[in-house]
């Protein structure tokens, strides 16, 4: 098998077929985790994320089902520690309309028997001491969290090359074709491969990738700038999400603050702009954080496909070819799904309902 990606979710694919017993080899034109890995707060929030799409809403939902064990399974595999907590998301509300709007999402919730609670200012003292004095209350989700991106990255990374995978990074351009037999081919740096499936998990470089007969994947690479601040360990205790921004706080005070959406193709690069304006977000939800040292600047570019959902699924054009790509801002919250979604693809096991909404062929001849 040979997947080309090494983000994160190239890297637990890569794993988890390893761990099926497949011989692996993971093909990479940087270095692992160099893409939308850099621009992730690991937010594990499908309530939040994607409760305005039904579609995004239920694979989040099954996806973050699956996370305990997926988790356990880095651990066990790489030896590695990997960031994770599944203490809850506290979203904050500034006015009334997002009173309204928040009330409304708590009782759709309870309907559906997802655990949250309203927390007015009062009680903010027993759950976020930290947060704003300006805010009017908040929407505690007791089951949401988050991941430390690169952890679980090169913990896959990790697990994989101990079950056998193999790494080739730093290739340069990339080309998929179509085999005698039903195999795939990949060609890159002068080297070529075959194999009976390839997972193209390339993120934002998927559009990059020559596939011999097939369309370009539509693919949109959207750039997201992060930064990182320095407060007291404990100081925050979950994710806080407000308007115009996000918290992560990590276990040693580290705060991950997000974050941008800009398109401005493949430009990595960070912006005084951007940086200010997260700066000011994180004032807006804890002002203490106003004076926080600011330790780090991350960016990285998120896959944006056509409709917002991955394309995820077989090849009409090359057969052997699997796609796993364009998961724009839910790359890590739907890591584990992807992850099973494409093992069964690739053990040709019984095919998902899920795979219906994620055909790659509706977008064009792929």
């Amino acid at each position: 098998m040979i997947v080309v990606g090494a983000g994160i979710v190239g890297c637990t694919v890569a794993h988890q077929l390893a761990r099926s017993g497949a011989r692996v080899h993971v093909i990479e034109t940087r270095q692992p985790g160099q893409g939308a890995t850099r621009a992730s707060a690991g937010i594990l929030a499908p309530y939040i994320e994607g409760h305005e799409s039904a579609a995004l809403r239920s694979l989040g939902r099954r996806s973050l089902d699956l996370y305990d064990a997926f988790i356990a399974r880095l651990r066990a595999d790489s030896g590695h520690d990997v960031i994770y907590q599944r203490n809850g998301t506290f979203q904050v509300a500034f006015d009334p309309a997002d009173v309204e709007r928040l009330s409304a999402l708590s009782a759709a919730l309870s309907i559906e028997g997802v655990e949250n609670r309203w927390v007015p200012p009062g009680l903010f003292v027993n759950h976020e001491p930290l947060v704003s004095s300006a805010a009017l209350g908040a929407l505690l989700i007791s089951t949401h969290g988050f991941a430390g991106v690169t952890s679980v990255t090169l913990a896959a990374a990790a697990a994989a090359e101990k079950l056998g995978a193999r790494f080739k990074t730093e290739t340069g351009a990339i080309r998929i074709y179509p085999m005698p037999a039903d195999r795939a081919g990949v060609e890159a740096g002068g080297a070529a491969w075959d194999a009976d499936r390839v997972v193209l998990a390339a993120g934002s470089w998927s559009s990059r990738i020559s596939v011999e007969g097939a369309d370009t994947v539509p693919v949109t690479p959207i750039r997201g700038q992060l930064v990182q601040l320095q407060a007291k360990p404990g100081a925050m205790r979950r994710v806080i999400w407000g308007p115009t921004g996000y918290l992560v706080p990590w276990p040693d005070g580290s705060v991950l603050v997000g974050s941008t959406v800009e398109d401005v193709g493949f430009d990595e690069s960070h912006t005084e702009e951007g940086v200010r304006g997260l700066r000011a977000a994180a004032a807006a939800l804890v002002p203490s954080l106003a004076d926080a040292p600011l330790t780090g600047v991350r960016t990285g570019l998120r896959p944006r496909g056509p409709d917002d959902l991955p394309i995820l699924g077989r090849s009409s054009v090359v057969p052997g070819l699997i796609y796993a790509t364009a998961h724009y801002r839910n790359g890590v919250m739907f890591t584990p799904l992807t992850v099973q979604l494409v093992d069964d693809l690739v053990f040709d096991r019984a095919s998902d309902p899920a795979l219906h909404d994620l055909d790659p062929a509706r977008h064009g001849r792929l």
